[in-house]
């Protein structure tokens, strides 16, 4: 039977064991349309009783599913992307309504994550271990690899539904038992609507189990909990670190991708209308709430001015308004706190002496009150110490910073303690390429822009972007161990 998805369906219960039961608490959360600031739906607010439960779920149903054949294991991942593609005007919807995600934001969040979940779908078979000769006589050497055992998946609101399932998916598929704690802005996107897709594509009962609740108030016992093996985080860098100290203290291991300050470079040779076309999509897409999107365009002094006269010209043509419009572009900020934080970058960018091309305001929309709509901003004489350049803003803005030669370029770019993502325009490929080599980053996209997800190929980071990695082999490395076995076939000599 096809779940109910809708906003109208009931989604106050936690997802503990193949049953939806309310929270130990009894008390609930509102989630909140960022168009429109109303309450939509409400989610139970759990506590440390409900995050011990999904544990011991987790743990008890991890075993038998560890030991599915990979063909059913195969069968449920392949069963969940279904279930994405089949459902994907319903949750494209409901992105709109709880992440402020326009059609464009909602429809992609949907492509990745099937994306994930197919090549999930490969991981049951390629789980293979290896042979090895041995240095004492008559001995033989096999590697298994074994699922780590119960993955943690503590995931963000921005991309809530692919930022869960890049990390559920692979653990699944790999044989392990998962619990998820989405984030409290988007409960229902990042992790119960999830659990409903999982139970249509017929996962057995505590495999998945998901947690709503504050960060502040069972956060430390989600990811710190005796029964963790694999902490998997995405969210800010301060906020990771503390996930990571937490999760040490019980010895899991952690896969977190963290915050990012991403560089946009255009070199003088660069086609400048192509690289304006990447940038207008790397800063605006999705209000410029992507980890990966960009955060500082640095730009040769050549083609500057021009550079920003097209920027600004591009960021009063693209349409602002209530993500439920699909013509809408840049749609609302997810929360007033974000919304305030971002404006304060740019307050304090102007007074720094940068000057602001356009935008750097609220826009209002009828209805609304108190109104989430900042408008796509652009700031030119932009240097790297300024607020809306050292901070990751996280928002519809673009910084421009100028410079004089490629070696400045790159010291500007890698000026700072992130090194997540970026992308060079530089005429030409290979020109493009020798700069992306230079540059301190996990990826680089040449002749593109920042924005770029695809599951086959490695995601991750450098210095304090975080540690570990998803996607590819990569996540199967996060969510499995190697176990050696060694077989002795004759009598072994010992010295005594």
């Amino acid at each position: 039977m096809a779940p109910e998805l809708s906003l109208e369906a009931d989604w106050n219960g936690l997802y503990l064991n193949g049953e939806w039961v309310p929270s130990e608490g009894g008390e609930g959360i509102a989630v909140e349309d960022p168009s429109t600031r109303e309450e939509i739906a409400r989610v139970p607010s759990g506590v440390e009783a409900d995050v011990d439960a999904a544990y011991e779920a987790a743990a008890d149903a991890q075993a038998e599913w560890a030991d599915a054949p990979p063909a059913e294991r195969e069968r449920v991942a392949q069963a969940f992307a279904r279930a994405l593609h089949e459902h994907e005007d319903e949750i494209v919807d409901l992105l709109a309504h709880e992440a402020g995600g326009s059609r464009v934001m909602g429809e992609t969040s949907v492509r990745i994550a099937a994306d994930q979940a197919a090549e999930a779908a490969t991981f049951p078979r390629r789980m293979k271990g290896e042979q090895a000769g041995s240095n004492v006589p008559g001995k033989e050497n096999l590697v298994r690899r074994e699922p780590a055992g119960v993955v943690t998946v503590v995931s963000p609101w921005n991309f809530p539904l692919n930022l869960s399932g890049r990390a559920v998916a692979p653990a699944i598929a790999a044989g392990n038992a998962v619990v998820l704690k989405p984030a409290t802005n988007t409960p229902i996107t990042g992790g119960l609507l999830i659990a409903k897709l999982y139970e249509e594509a017929g996962l057995p009962p505590g495999v998945l189990n998901v947690v709503t609740g504050r960060g502040s108030e069972i956060g430390d016992r989600v990811v710190g909990h005796p029964e963790s093996d694999v902490v998997a985080f995405t969210g800010s860098t301060p906020v990771g670190r503390g996930v990571a100290a937490t999760a040490g203290e019980n010895l899991a291991s952690a896969a977190l991708e963290l915050g990012g300050n991403n560089g946009h470079v255009v070199t003088a040779d660069a086609d400048v209308e192509a690289a304006v076309d990447s940038a207008v999509f790397g800063s605006f897409v999705h209000q410029g709430q992507v980890c990966i999107s960009i955060n500082r365009h640095i730009v040769h002094e050549d083609v500057y001015d021009e550079y920003v006269d097209l920027m600004t010209e591009r960021a009063e043509s693209l349409p602002v308004g209530s993500a439920h419009d699909p013509d809408t572009v840049v749609g609302p900020i997810i929360d007033e706190s974000q919304r305030d934080e971002m404006l304060g970058y740019v307050e304090e960018t102007v007074e720094a002496g940068a000057t602001l091309e356009t935008g750097g305001e609220t826009v209002g929309m009828d209805g609304v009150d108190d109104s989430l709509l900042v408008a796509p901003t652009v700031l030119s004489e932009v240097t790297n110490d300024m607020s809306a350049a050292c901070f990751e803003h996280f928002g519809p803005i673009a910084p421009v910073i100028p410079f004089s030669d490629v070696d400045e370029a790159v010291e500007i770019h890698d000026d700072t303690e992130y090194g997540l993502s970026g992308s060079v325009h530089a005429g030409d490929v290979g020109t493009g390429l020798e700069i992306a080599e230079r540059l301190e980053t996990g990826m680089v996209h040449v002749n593109d822009q920042p924005v770029n997800d695809e599951a086959h190929v490695p995601f991750g980071g450098t210095d304090a972007s975080g540690v570990g990695g998803y996607n590819s082999t990569d996540i199967l490395e996060e969510v499995t161990e190697k176990k050696w076995i060694s077989l002795q076939h004759e009598p072994r000599e010992y010295p005594f």
